[in-house]
């Protein structure tokens, strides 16, 4: 930990140096982050109860682009906590972090995004509808305290590692353990996606065994169509020695008009658990997106089976 805090520093160091020390004509400029999530769902059959408006998260922040490919960016994060006798919003810093890009490099750190699925996630596009696989189910977090540097070898190929805490961003780090990640993209063609991740998050006593996550993805793009699929791998799970998780997601987007789009996916998690959703996304001018949308879920409780059938109208505003 002390090791990644001294390259932290001497990064924004040398970064300050150098902003400072280089003349350019390239104003600086910034820019307001701002998206909101919310929905109003009703449950169906026995999830009748089930039902009302809800404001899952938001996002606030700022950007600052400072020139010489040199960025810094924070953002707080308005949500939801995971108690569930716990009511009470709450707000976490979800980024604090300086990038700097230089030549095929890309260089972050600070309270930074983590590369698990970041990719999969902007491949889904609809975050405010539905978290991510990865992220639904608890495999990683979005953010953590680290750094990370991204290297594009040519228009095909580029590869990413990180290094971060391990704990997310959600908690201060509670134990000395890191979180070792390696990541790379193959775009063959612009149409064609292929990336593969591994990371290693460190068991810090003998009662704690190491983490390794496993991701892989395959995105196809054409012209109004899109199809995705992942394949997630997770052994000891929160530490624990033979917790070991899998799953796959599938989604497809059809683009119906300029402003209209339809959207399917279906998760499989662990082979006891099992979502489809089914929705449409219209957009309402530049900075809203309304999206009625149909959700099935299926688990195995105690030997028996378990479904549940709601519907919700998903909101996003943003900017």
């Amino acid at each position: 930990m002390k090791k990644s805090i001294w390259i932290l520093a001497a990064m924004m160091a040398c970064s300050s140096v150098t902003a400072s020390a280089q003349k350019s004509k390239e104003e600086p400029k910034g820019k307001a982050i701002v998206q909101v999530f919310s929905n109003f769902h009703s449950g169906f059959g026995a999830n009748n109860d089930d039902r009302g408006f809800e404001l899952d998260r938001s996002y606030v922040g700022y950007q600052y682009d400072l020139g010489k490919g040199l960025q810094i960016k924070g953002v707080m994060d308005i949500g939801q906590s995971d108690d569930v006798n716990d009511y009470h919003r709450i707000a976490y810093i979800k980024n604090a972090q300086i990038t700097w890009k230089t030549g095929n490099w890309t260089f972050n750190g600070g309270l930074i995004s983590t590369t698990q699925f970041n990719m999969q996630e902007k491949f889904w596009g609809y975050r405010y509808v539905l978290k991510s696989f990865q992220d639904l189910y608890k495999f990683g977090s979005s953010a953590d305290l680290g750094i990370s540097a991204a290297y594009k070898f040519n228009d095909w190929l580029s590869a990413d590692a990180i290094v971060v805490n391990g704990e997310g961003y959600k908690k201060i780090q509670k134990n000395d353990g890191l979180m070792y990640g390696l990541g790379a993209t193959l775009t063959p063609t612009k149409a064609l996606t292929f990336r593969a991740y591994y990371g290693l998050n460190e068991g810090t006593d003998a009662k704690q065994e190491n983490i390794q996550n496993l991701a892989t993805f395959v995105g196809l793009k054409l012209n109004g169509f899109s199809l995705g699929a992942e394949y997630n791998r997770i052994w000891n799970m929160k530490h624990v020695d033979g917790s070991d998780m899998n799953g796959f997601s599938i989604y497809s987007n059809i683009k119906l008009n300029k402003g209209a789009d339809l959207y399917l996916r279906f998760d499989d998690y662990n082979g006891d658990e099992s979502g489809f959703i089914a929705g449409v996304q219209w957009k309402l001018g530049k900075y809203v997106k309304v999206s009625p949308n149909f959700r099935w879920n299926h688990a195995e409780v105690d030997g028996g089976n378990q479904d549940s059938y709601m519907g919700y109208i998903s909101c996003y505003f943003g900017f």
